[in-house]
């Protein structure tokens, strides 16, 4: 039997989970992995981001890209495939899409890299943005772990079955600046803020963004608002959990639709966090989650072929 169709995000609470009640802790995974096989999204409060930091990082992250093209242009490094520093307008086109999605961006990953990971670039000017995004950036990973350990309880896993992988991950906070058009008369046909996609990673957190416009693609196709309230964040399941466990967790596709004309000129910004395992992490599907009513979708690659895949449909590297 196929489950309702939602109309919202559900909403659960984390502290739900860590609080050492077990009947709360297991009605917090059943709900999680009934959010996740359904709509593939969720709304999540206690999740560790207090206000005055995230007004902080917001407040920042709006100072940089205010910058003069120039000054942002500096951070901007080719050779690292937009996984580190700044990404300009014009540079990324969701898979399938032929026109670039109307944004700039920039990438911060892993604070204390290992091997041959990318280091970080940060923007001189503005010391606190290293600060800032480095603190979201723990916090998000931390409570990222937390709802790896209650996806793997709804798998049937071990608790701690993701903590391995994700340890010095290649994950990666995303502060995104969609910015204003002056004329929308000159927008090229089909360019949106973010074309319809799915994540590449395993799960996403994303806080409250500065304007509307995120859609989500129900099953019956149809688009949904996505709202959160100001103590939540959204979490939402990506590509490599889709593939691990042969599209029982559901990546969604969404967006970011352009606003009503009259708010064409103005910006919206947002900072996902993109939860993501290290490279050598294998995606071939769980037995668990295959069988000869869903047969396995997918072909076996690790996480760090899969991420190289994407990068290149993207545009991010040749």
């Amino acid at each position: 039997m196929e489950p309702a169709l939602l109309d919202e995000v559900p909403s659960l609470d984390l502290a739900d989970f860590t609080s050492g009640d077990a009947k709360k802790k297991e009605k917090f995974v059943a709900d999680l992995g009934s959010a996740f096989t359904n709509i593939g999204f969720v709304a999540i409060k206690n999740h560790g981001l207090s206000d005055d930091l995230r007004i902080k990082l917001y407040d920042t992250v709006q100072h940089f890209f205010s910058l003069p093209e120039a000054e942002k242009k500096k951070y901007e490094f080719p050779e690292l495939f937009g996984q580190r520093g700044y990404i300009g307008k014009g540079k990324e086109t969701a898979k399938g899409f032929k026109v670039a999605d109307l944004k700039e961006f920039y990438h911060v990953g892993q604070p204390e890299p290992i091997g041959d990971m990318a280091r970080n670039v940060f923007p001189g000017e503005l010391p606190e943005f290293e600060q800032y995004t480095v603190e979201v950036y723990k916090t998000f990973e931390n409570a990222g772990k937390t709802l790896l350990k209650a996806i793997a309880i709804y798998l049937n896993l071990p608790e701690d079955y993701f903590e391995d992988k994700v340890k010095n991950g290649d994950s990666i906070l995303r502060a995104l600046h969609y910015f204003p058009i002056e004329n929308p008369d000159l927008v090229p046909d089909g360019a949106v803020r973010a074309a319809a996609h799915g994540d590449i990673n395993l799960i996403t957190l994303l806080m409250g963004a500065s304007a509307e416009g995120l859609e989500v693609l129900r099953r019956d196709g149809k688009w949904i608002a996505i709202t959160a309230l100001p103590d939540q964040i959204v979490v939402n399941v990506g590509d490599m959990l889709d593939r691990l466990t042969n599209h029982k967790l559901k990546s969604t596709i969404h967006r970011v639709v352009n606003p009503p004309r009259e708010k064409m000129g103005t910006s919206r910004f947002s900072i996902p966090f993109f939860m993501h395992p290290r490279a050598a992490m294998d995606l071939t599907s769980l037995e668990s989650c295959v069988n000869s009513e869903y047969p396995k979708m997918y072909v076996n690659m690790t996480a760090g072929e899969f991420l190289d895949e994407r990068l290149r449909e993207l545009g991010l590297k040749k």
